[in-house]
């Protein structure tokens, strides 16, 4: 049976989770534990899980199995939880690995727009494809994610129509960047309440949270969740005005920077904030240089100072709790 993600109109931020790995670079799975709490306690109102962030190239098939259960098994409920689950070479191959993450008990199954078409091969292939894989996962829902690997594939407001009136997508993570096009597809989703549209661009937080996105989904919530739900709180409240948008401007002036050496920049991060996250990634195999590392306790004071001035929980509030 077909299932609306999140129903109601409260602005969401859902995180797109970071594998934290052992000693021996295997999932660790204890500090996963430890970071769905951490996550829940900033105020996230759903899961990404088995995403980029979550090194998900680097991974075996049934270590992104195991590791989404795990998320599920944690969450216990609590708020939806999405992986991706376009993996194979085939569509066939696609089809089967998004009922076997969909039986790990997440809410949607995330397929990821470059998977369906190569980059020189038109929208009316992409649109195919997407059609045969809808055919092959029965009633499973679904989500979209323009994600960056293999190719970021952004689709046009027509494929994205198309793609809504297919009424077998119930999800979708934009990385347009440009408000431009992240405002046509708004515009369409309008005819479609039910459906979840997560930007995953925070310098665009402000703009399309007030266009109508549901949430926002970006890698900053693996920095400061807290920050994020703050803001898709308050986006659209005429009594926050001026502090949503100083706020967004700060936002906005360290976004470069956090995705430097990014995910161990966000591993370094939650580790200042007291996470037992090891600095160790499968996907970025250097250590940080000390100039990173100095311009990421930069942005840890500038993060402290964000939430001095709006008066959000910190850190060490967080985990005591």
């Amino acid at each position: 049976m077909k299932m609306n993600i999140m129903s109601n109109n409260e602005k969401k931020f859902v995180p797109v989770m970071i594998t934290p790995f052992n000693l021996k670079a295997k999932v660790d799975l204890d500090v996963v534990s430890v970071l769905v709490e951490f996550y829940l306690a900033a105020g996230v109102k759903g899961f990404f899980a088995n995403c980029l962030s979550s090194e998900m190239f680097s991974i075996s098939e049934d270590e992104r199995l195991e590791l989404t259960k795990h998320v599920v098994d944690c969450v216990k409920g609590r708020v939806p939880v999405v992986a991706t689950g376009s993996f194979g070479l085939t569509i066939e191959d696609k089809a089967e690995f998004t009922k076997q993450i969909y039986d790990t008990g997440i809410d949607a199954v995330v397929l990821i727009t470059g998977h369906y078409a190569k980059v020189d091969e038109s929208d009316d292939v992409l649109l195919r494809n997407f059609g045969k894989m809808f055919h092959l996962t029965d009633d499973i829902p679904l989500g979209l994610y323009e994600c960056p690997a293999p190719y970021k594939r952004i689709l046009s407001a027509e494929v994205f129509k198309a793609v809504l009136d297919s009424n077998r997508i119930t999800y979708h993570k934009d990385t347009s960047i440009e408000l431009k096009q992240v405002k046509a597809k708004l515009e369409l989703v309008k005819g479609h309440p039910e459906f979840e549209f997560y930007d995953a661009h925070t310098p665009n937080s402000m703009s399309s949270l007030q266009m109508g996105a549901k949430g926002m989904s970006s890698i900053s919530g693996n920095f400061y969740p807290e920050v994020m739900v703050w803001m898709c709180d308050n986006a659209s409240n005429p009594d926050k005005h001026e502090e949503v948008k100083w706020l967004q401007s700060e936002l906005t002036r360290v976004d470069p920077l956090i995705h430097e050496a990014y995910p161990m920049s966000a591993k370094y991060f939650l580790q200042k904030r007291g996470l037992p996250v090891r600095l160790i990634s499968r996907a970025h195999v250097l250590q940080l240089t000390p100039q990173q590392k100095e311009t990421l306790d930069g942005i840890y004071k500038s993060y402290l100072g964000w939430c001095e001035r709006l008066n959000i929980p910190t850190a060490k509030e967080f985990i005591s709790n």
